[in-house]
């Protein structure tokens, strides 16, 4: 088995395509979850689950940006590790 370190230019497209399904995933989820909570009762047990969901989606969201940097310095790295070895 070859010992493979680094990344190479074609891992480029797996990184951005999963970070855009995560981001569409959120999106939705948090446009789902607002049209389920505008049909419920205003501080019932349900309205309330899908505020604690909204919110939790909202934290999520926030870090979204941060995971994108990541993601992008953990790429770069990975290519001139690649380059250098």
């Amino acid at each position: 088995m070859k010992n493979r370190k680094g990344m190479a230019m074609g891992d480029l497209s797996s990184v951005v395509l999963a970070f855009v399904v995560v981001a569409i995933i959120v999106g939705i989820g948090a446009t789902v979850l607002t049209s389920v909570q505008t049909t419920q009762t205003a501080n019932s047990l349900a309205y309330n689950a899908t505020s604690s969901g909204l919110t939790g989606i909202d934290t999520f969201g926030d870090w979204l940006p941060t995971i994108a940097v990541i993601s992008a310095a953990a790429l770069v790295i990975g290519l001139i590790i690649n380059y250098f070895k």
